[in-house]
C-alpha cells in the first residue's frame, strides 16, 4: 500500500495546499504533525516517520516547506519517500524554485500535478518532460473537439514521445565521479569513496534503442571477455533510470533501454575501493598566544603527469577572532573569507605531480576567547577532465532505430571533489 494523502505545509506547519487520494485518514489528522515534530526535535528523537493513534506520518523537508504523506496501513516506506523526493523534483522543474512563494503562486498548476503525479495513493507519471506535455504554465485557448490524452501516458513507453525528429543525430555521454575523502590529522585515510553517475544528453529520432557497454567486471568474467582485473571495474549499488531493462542487465549485464529526450542520468553507482587521494594538503599552523597565528599549507597534485585539476579551491580554517591577514602563494591568489573564518586558495590550473606552496600570517587580539575552538578540516575542491579514478570506461554505445540513420555517441569524462576533508593537528 501507498499513501492516503498528501499535505505541502509552510514551516509553521500550516497546509498551503492538500491532496486526498484515498479518503481513509481523516484530513484533519494534519493539525496532529507539527506538535509531534517539535516534540521528538525537544527529546532529540526526531525520526522521518511519525505516528498518531493509527496514522502514519512520512515527510521530508525542502527549503521552508514539509512534505507530509499520510497512510493507515503498514505502507511502503521507501516507496513513498521516492515519491515525496520526486515530487519535490517536478516542482523545481516547474517552478526553478521550490518554497512557500512557488506554491502560492501556482495553486492550479500544483493541484493539477498532485492528480496526476499519484492515483489512488500509488505513483502515476512521474517524469517532468511528460507532464509538461499537457500540464503547461501558459494559458491556453478553448479549442473544442481537441482534447486529447498524450501518447506517451497510455505508451508502453511513459518518458518518450512518438515523432521526434532532429536533422543531426547524437548523444553526449558524461562519465562523472565524485572523490569523497575523509583523512585524519594523522594522515591515515579514515573513509575513501567513488560516487559516480552517467549522464546522458540524447538527441535521437524516432524510438532509438541504445547498448551502452562498460568494462564492467562481472560481464567480463559472464563472457570470458580477454579483460585484465585492472581494466575492469566492480560496481556497486547501482541505480538506474526507469527507461533501462533491468531484467535484461540482470541475464547478461547489458545495459538495454529506449531514452527520453533531452537531458537524464541513466545511471549512479559506488564504489568504496580506497582511493590515493588525488590532492595531498600537509598544514603546519602554529598560533602564537596573544599576538598572531601562521600557516602553511603544501598542496601536491598525486594524479598523473598528463591531467589537470581546474579550478581548485582549498579551504584552510582560520581562528574566528583573527585580523589583519597576510598571503604568500606560490601559485594562484589567497582571500580571506572572515563571515567562514577560512581562507581560500584558488589555482586556476593545477598539473599532476606538482607542488605547490601557501603562506598566511594573522593578527590576533590581545585578549583571547574564553571558549575553545574546534579545528574544522580543510577542504579541497577540483575537478579534473578527461579523467576517472576508478579507471571506467564507455567500450561502446550501439544506437538501433528501425530508419536505420547514423547516429554520433560523444563522451566526456570527469572526476571531481565530493565531500573532501582533510582534519588538521
Amino acid at each position: 500500500m501507498s499513501a492516503s494523502a498528501v499535505f505541502i505545509l509552510d514551516v509553521k506547519g500550516k497546509p498551503l495546499i492538500s491532496r486526498n487520494y484515498k479518503g481513509d485518514v481523516a484530513m484533519s489528522e494534519i493539525d496532529h504533525f507539527m506538535p509531534l515534530l517539535m516534540q521528538h526535535e525537544e527529546e532529540g528523537a526526531l525520526a522521518p516517520l511519525l505516528s498518531h493513534g493509527r496514522v502514519h506520518f512520512l515527510w521530508i523537508k525542502h527549503s521552508n516547506l514539509y512534505l507530509v504523506a499520510t497512510t493507515l496501513k503498514n505502507a511502503n516506506a521507501s516507496l513513498v519517500y521516492s515519491f515525496l523526493y520526486k515530487t519535490v523534483e517536478v516542482f523545481c522543474e516547474y517552478f526553478k524554485e521550490l518554497e512557500e512563494e512557488s506554491i502560492r503562486d501556482n495553486f492550479v498548476i500544483v493541484y493539477e500535478l498532485l492528480d496526476e503525479l499519484m492515483d489512488f495513493g500509488f505513483p502515476q507519471t512521474t517524469d517532468s518532460k511528460i507532464l509538461q506535455e499537457y500540464i503547461t504554465q501558459q494559458g491556453n485557448k478553448l479549442e473544442t473537439g481537441k482534447s486529447r490524452v498524450p501518447p506517451t501516458v497510455t505508451n508502453a513507453v511513459s518518458w518518450r514521445s512518438e515523432g521526434i525528429k532532429y536533422k543531426k543525430n547524437e548523444v553526449f555521454i558524461d562519465v562523472i565521479e565524485s572523490v569523497n575523502l575523509l583523512v585524519n590529522a594523522n594522515g591515515s585515510v579514515l573513509l575513501s569513496e567513488i560516487v559516480g553517475s552517467i549522464k546522458l544528453k540524447v538527441f535521437l529520432s524516432g524510438m532509438p534503442e541504445l547498448r551502452l557497454g562498460l568494462n564492467d567486471r562481472v560481464l567480463f568474467e559472464l563472457t570470458g571477455l580477454p579483460g585484465s582485473k585492472n581494466k575492469s571495474v566492480e560496481l556497486e549499488d547501482v541505480k538506474f533510470h526507469q527507461c533501462v531493462r533491468l531484467s535484461r542487465f540482470d541475464n547478461d549485464r547489458t545495459i538495454s533501454f529506449i531514452p527520453p529526450d533531452g537531458d537524464f542520468e541513466l545511471m549512479s553507482y559506488r564504489l568504496s575501493t580506497q582511493v590515493k587521494p588525488l590532492i595531498w594538503i600537509e598544514s603546519v599552523i602554529e598560533k602564537f598566544s596573544h599576538s598572531r597565528v601562521e600557516i602553511m599549507v603544501k598542496a601536491k597534485g598525486q594524479f598523473k603527469k598528463q591531467s589537470v585539476a581546474n579550478g581548485v579551491e582549498i579551504s584552510v580554517p582560520v581562528p574566528s577572532d583573527a585580523d589583519s591577514p597576510r598571503f604568500k602563494t606560490s601559485v594562484g591568489s589567497a582571500k580571506y573569507v572572515p563571515e567562514k573564518n577560512v581562507v581560500i586558495w584558488s589555482i586556476k590550473s593545477f598539473p599532476g605531480g606538482k607542488e605547490y606552496l601557501m603562506r598566511a600570517h594573522f593578527g590576533l587580539p590581545s585578549v583571547e576567547k574564553e571558549e575553545m575552538e574546534g579545528r574544522p578540516p580543510i577542504g579541497v575542491r577540483f575537478e579534473i577532465p578527461y579523467f576517472t579514478v576508478s579507471g571506467i570506461q564507455v567500450r561502446y554505445m550501439k544506437i538501433i532505430e528501425k530508419s536505420g540513420y547514423q547516429a554520433l555517441p560523444w563522451v566526456r569524462y570527469i572526476t571531481q571533489s565530493g565531500d573532501y576533508q582533510l582534519r588538521t593537528s
